[in-house]
């Protein structure tokens, strides 16, 4: 299994952090590959999503569906059609402000974004790849794009639910391994 794993520090209670997080649909809005989502009740487990993606001269659309959630601290979800992937979304509240904290902040939380997935669990037939492009050369070109995806979605969800931009510093989780 790959991991994409990346946090960072936002200075809200956890509980408006959850509830920013749990409106999946808003994503699209962050990023530069995900075109449009389509969801299929409210959040809460069973909900499912359409992601549609575009990247390089490939289009498609990932199934994906809540499992579990634990307000105010955790989202999970799986994606359900041609890859083996699961992830989730972890709020933990910080015992102390961070040094570099905003003067009028009075709570922080690390944020989290996690995925697993299994690159091999995709076979060919399952994307419609441009003739000549190999599977293999479009995973291998991938999993750049999906790191700096994932730290382009967190900077911007944080600079919309804390209300002002700021310099967001990102922390890259690494597997052993990877």
């Amino acid at each position: 299994m790959d991991e994409i794993a990346v946090s960072t520090v936002v200075y809200l209670p956890p509980e408006e952090i959850y509830e920013f997080l749990v409106d999946f649909p808003r994503y699209a809005d962050y990023s530069k590959h995900l075109r449009d989502v389509r969801q299929s009740g409210d959040g809460s487990p069973g909900t499912r999503y359409a992601l549609y993606f575009s990247w390089w001269k490939l289009t498609y659309t990932a199934e994906s569906k809540v499992t579990d959630v634990t307000p105010p601290t955790r989202i999970d979800w799986t994606i359900t059609k041609d890859v083996h992937a699961v992830g989730r979304w972890r709020v933990a509240e910080l015992d102390d402000l961070p040094d570099e904290a905003p003067s009028d902040a009075d709570t922080a939380c690390r944020v989290f974004f996690e995925v697993e997935y299994d690159p091999d669990s995709v076979s060919a037939g399952d994307i419609d790849l441009p003739r000549f492009v190999s599977l293999g050369w479009v995973i291998d070109k991938l999993r750049p794009v999906l790191q700096k995806e994932a730290e382009r979605i967190v900077e911007r969800i944080v600079a919309d639910i804390e209300g002002r931009p700021r310099r967001v510093e990102l922390t890259i989780h690494a597997k052993p391994g990877s």
